[in-house]
């Protein structure tokens, strides 16, 4: 009996043991997030905020409201001194199933967004388009909305991308006033590459 208690302690000890060494494993193994410096290029330099937990405001971004879950989700937020804005949103989710899911309610909210804002917004013109897959991880899509209301007289356009690794999946939208030629689609494009690899 005395063996067999020795034992059990020393089976408990070892766990205890795999335990510390895999908790800071488990922590680290969270997903990582955009830099200031991986925006598209500025003319004055982008900040960042630090990451929060949960969705931001409102539900979450322009376009994809109410659409992540707040549970697993962290986000953080990006600006410049000329009003140029971003926000990545990433989530973890239960499944992978779940996780493509995901993508397809937001891609097809991104798609339906310029005709839901006209709808919520008589006498405003807005306009979604779809500007391809990126081949990174499980893929990542893109997509703008441009924007403009003649009552006031202002323009707006943002991009949207939503990419997948695995279970998590990842939102990043950026806006300005302006329109699609304003844009630097490329360098989003780049910058969405970036989010997905930096996941993990």
């Amino acid at each position: 009996m005395t063996r067999f208690r020795t034992a059990l302690a020393t089976a408990a000890a070892a766990l205890g043991l795999a335990a510390l060494a895999t908790g800071p494993a488990q922590a680290a193994a969270q997903p990582a997030f955009l830099a200031a410096s991986q925006l598209p290029p500025s003319s004055t330099p982008w900040t960042a905020t630090p990451v929060f937990t949960g969705v931001p405001e409102n539900g979450g971004a322009l376009c994809a409201e109410y659409k992540i879950p707040a549970q697993n989700t962290r986000y953080r937020e990006f600006g410049t001194e000329l009003d140029t804005n971003a926000v990545q949103i990433t989530t973890v989710a239960r499944t992978e199933a779940d996780a493509v899911k995901l993508v397809d309610t937001l891609r097809k909210s991104l798609a339906g967004c310029g005709t839901r804002l006209e709808q919520q917004n008589p006498g405003l013109d807005a306009v979604s388009a779809y500007h391809g897959k990126l081949a990174v991880e499980e893929g990542a899509w893109v997509y703008s909305l441009d924007t403009a209301d003649p009552q006031i007289g202002n323009t707006d356009i943002h991009l949207f991308s939503v990419g997948r690794d695995g279970r998590t999946v990842t939102f990043v939208r950026w806006g300005q006033m302006g329109d699609l030629a304003d844009a630097p689609l490329t360098g989003f494009r780049t910058t969405t590459k970036t989010a997905v690899n930096k996941l993990y």
